[in-house]
């Protein structure tokens, strides 16, 4: 009478297939290592760039067809600079809108009033915002 196989050679728990899944494991652990790695020392890298800080210092109705918009924008010297600058009516619906270049200048920090045309009656005046040109 022939002899059955054991239970873990029936069910493929040999040795053979015990280390190919170690060595599977392993080699995942490292793959997943190197990625991770890579992943840490890429975002490290990553500077951040210039930053742009823009920020509203007033704004004054002017009359039912224009507002005033007083605001500052610190960006680093010599960068120049784009703004969009917004009117918004009660409801805070935009009624005003104006893209304006801002000049590269050796001041960090500089002021700039800008008077924004409307469709009716506006509320406020803010920036909406900056970026780099």
């Amino acid at each position: 009478m022939p002899e059955k196989p054991g239970l873990d050679e029936r069910y493929g728990r040999t040795r053979g297939r015990i280390v190919r899944d170690r060595r599977l494991l392993w080699a995942l652990a490292g793959i997943f290592g190197v990625v991770l790695v890579a992943w840490v020392v890429w975002a490290g890298l990553d500077s951040p760039g210039t930053q742009i800080d823009a920020r509203d210092t007033r704004h004054t109705i002017i009359d039912s067809r224009s507002v005033s918009v007083t605001f500052e924008v610190s960006v680093a010297q010599n960068t120049p600079v784009s703004c969009a600058v917004e009117a918004l009516n009660e409801g805070f619906t935009v009624v005003g809108w104006k893209v304006i270049d801002l000049p590269a200048s050796e001041s960090y920090t500089r002021s700039f009033t800008e008077v924004i045309r409307t469709t009716e009656l506006a509320n406020t005046g803010l920036i909406y915002r900056c970026w780099l040109t």
